[in-house]
């Protein structure tokens, strides 16, 4: 298997640099943040949506699961540096400039929070092109980086809350529920929401030939990202009424639109995976008969369960493999018959191919014969 690119070890050097430089001062925020029983209440609460969200992604993510270490990547980039880095361009911009409370709301923190959460999106652009296979890639790590932002802003919303310091009444438990209901029940999915504008645009950028739309569709979603956070923001300061409505005609019906339209870029994947293994096998890379029991998500759990029946989790582990592998393979090859290869494929195609080489012997999917061990 081919060693790691420069580009691989550089992205993971930053951003691991990144992410110890932004611990330290969120977690001094967060020890400032009021009494420790208080932050430690906030951040269970705070933590309660964050298994159902990220669930949510991994369900979206199951045709080419991403590697879990950069989803884990993500999370904390969003927990530790868009959260310390929107913080400090929101604290110099209010002293150096003095804006308002409300323009400071409205407009610095969605420039601010947006772009320091897309800033992961782009290393990931920049150095790791290859991990992005289009736009629902794009959405779910967008969707990590998301949680893990909101999952740190909520902690200090809710002690500030508990302890009376939000500016909306003395505090105490009944302050904490009403912030609780509203920011982890009502609209969790808020700030995955906003930022996976920008991983679509990352995702169009990764698929297209064209250079101007991979300048363009980035900077696009950005601007998106932006306008419909502070719309969100901004129905805030205008009172229940404009949030309410806020909420019933833009946020709630955007964001079932954007989950709609990842299902729908799932399925589409499926078309394409047959498409471009079916290519793959005309060219001897992958046999054609597998192909329906790696493209279609029923048919792979049938295959690994049936391995796992007659070769145990060895055989399993096998399975599963070669269902990763070959996947992988349809996705690099789609990326090939597009024009849009990333500069290591020759590298990476060349071990796919060698991986379903070596396991296929072993494994056997329903219906077929088990090999002998």
């Amino acid at each position: 298997m081919p060693g790691p690119r420069r580009d691989s070890v550089a992205f993971t050097v930053v951003v691991t640099l990144l992410v110890l430089a932004g611990a330290l001062p969120i977690l001094i925020v967060l020890a400032l943040a009021g009494a420790p029983s208080t932050v430690l209440l906030a951040t269970i609460l705070a933590a309660l949506p964050v298994g159902p969200l990220v669930g949510c992604y991994l369900w979206l993510d199951r045709y080419e699961p991403e590697p879990r270490r950069l989803l884990a990547a993500g999370l904390l980039w969003g927990v530790f540096v868009a959260t310390a880095a929107a913080l400090l361009i929101q604290g110099v911009g209010g002293f150096v400039v003095g804006f308002t409370e409300n323009v400071s709301l409205a407009v610095v923190a969605p420039i601010a929070e947006e772009g320091s959460k897309g800033l992961f999106l782009l290393l990931l652009l920049w150095w790791r092109r290859a991990e992005l296979d289009g736009v629902l890639d794009g959405i779910v790590y967008a969707g990590m980086v998301g949680i893990g932002f909101a999952f740190t802003e909520n902690i200090l919303y809710l002690a500030a809350a508990y302890d009376g310091l939000d500016g909306l009444g003395p505090g105490g438990t009944v302050a904490l529920t009403s912030t609780f209901v509203v920011r982890c029940l009502i609209s969790p999915f808020a700030h995955p929401f906003f930022t996976a504008f920008i991983g679509i645009g990352v995702g169009i950028a990764v698929g297209t030939r064209r250079p101007v739309v991979r300048l363009a569709a980035p900077l696009t979603g950005y601007v998106i990202a932006v306008a419909t956070h502070a719309t969100w923001n901004a129905s805030t300061v205008f009172g229940l009424e404009s949030f309410v409505a806020v909420y019933g005609l833009l946020m709630a019906p955007g964001f079932l639109a954007v989950i709609a339209f990842a299902v729908w870029t799932r399925r589409s994947e499926r078309r394409m995976l047959t498409a471009a293994l079916g290519d793959a096998a005309q060219r001897g890379l992958i046999p054609a008969s597998d192909i329906g029991w790696v493209v279609d998500l029923r048919a792979r759990r049938l295959g690994r369960r049936y391995a796992r029946q007659h070769g145990g989790k060895a055989g399993e582990r096998a399975m599963r493999e070669y269902q990763q592998a070959a996947i992988e393979l349809g996705f690099l090859h789609h990326r090939f018959l597009r024009g849009t290869p990333p500069p290591d494929f020759a590298a990476r195609g060349q071990d796919y191919v060698l991986r379903i080489g070596a396991v296929r012997p072993s494994i056997a999917f329903p219906g077929q014969v088990v090999p002998t061990r």
